[in-house]
């Protein structure tokens, strides 16, 4: 799993940070969180193509997390992609959508599909799973900005470890019957039925991402965050500046830092830095004080997500 930081800049772009976009190469696809302006040219720094974006999923409707999808869009149609795309967000995605494909004059040849993610009424702790595969989950949790903001959870599932020696002991041959157990399938040898739970071990925790958006600090992303490999937390501003935060339904460094404590992640990412921070040192500094295992992103920083242990 890699996560590549095409934009980490909050309301306005700079020559150093780029409106926010996050892609998580992994399980084959490479998935978008959020896709700000010139998302596409940062890509092609990182010699990522947009061709490969199969699922986009929006944080919230601030120009700073959206306006590069229109752009890429119409870039996809004039690439002449068949594939479908998937856009994912909070309610009203449908008719922004819309908007999106009534800018200009471009046609495309493939279909858009937009799911918009929908929670019950004053439910704040409330997750949905709103995507899964044999190989993932995504999650999505209703956090706390001036407008509504979705965080997200990737969950990487992982099959127990197979034990081969038992499996041969128990009569099984090598082949299509191991993938079947590997699977979860019973296998017939002989007169007995094999079942996987002979043959597998303990039950092993996949890789967790969080990324939360734009959001103030909350009782629902430590529980959404709980025991994340990775928790990309926005910090728009330092300590002295928390009023200001709250002001704008933003986070500090320390506010994001103490998050991360409380859910027990392995790693945590400040993103969406305030333009008034040409350093980020400040930042970084503070939230260490709290958090130890923190990292300021930068533009085309890349991460290599490890298991834990690893």
């Amino acid at each position: 799993m890699e996560l590549i930081f095409l934009g980490t800049s909050s309301a306005l772009p700079t020559k150093h940070r780029n409106h926010s976009a996050i892609a998580l190469k992994s399980f084959g696809e490479v998935f978008l969180f959020d896709c700000g302006e010139a998302t596409q040219r940062q890509m092609s720094k990182m010699k990522l193509s947009p061709m490969k974006v199969n699922k986009i999923f929006v944080t919230h409707f601030h120009g700073d997390h959206l306006l590069g999808i229109p752009g890429m869009i119409q870039s996809m149609g004039f690439r002449g992609r068949s594939e479908p795309l998937h856009l994912f967000g909070p309610p009203g995605l449908f008719k922004i959508t819309e908007y999106m494909m009534g800018l200009g004059y471009f046609s495309i040849s493939f279909d858009i599909h937009v799911h918009e993610i929908e929670f019950e009424k004053n439910s704040e702790m409330e997750t949905n799973v709103i995507l899964e595969s044999d190989d993932y989950k995504i999650l999505a949790c209703k956090t706390d900005h001036t407008v509504l903001n979705m965080s997200y959870c990737i969950y990487e599932k992982r099959l127990p470890k197979f034990i081969k020696d038992k499996a041969i002991e128990l009569g099984v041959k090598p082949g299509p019957d191991f993938g079947k157990l590997q699977s979860g399938i019973p296998v017939k040898v002989a007169n007995k039925i094999v079942k996987p739970e002979h043959v597998l071990g303990q039950k092993r925790k996949g890789r967790k991402i969080v990324y939360s958006g734009d959001t103030r600090p909350c009782k629902q992303m430590i529980e959404f965050a709980r025991n994340a490999n990775v928790l990309i937390h926005e910090s728009t501003f330092e300590s002295k500046d928390e009023d200001r935060a709250y002001e704008t339904g933003h986070s500090t460094a320390v506010q994001a830092a103490d998050i991360a404590k409380k859910a027990k992640v392995n790693k945590l990412i400040l993103t969406h830095i305030s333009t008034r921070y040409k350093e980020t040192d400040i930042l970084e500094t503070q939230a260490k004080e709290i958090f130890e295992n923190t990292v300021v992103a930068e533009d085309l920083m890349k991460i290599e997500v490890k298991r834990h242990g690893h």
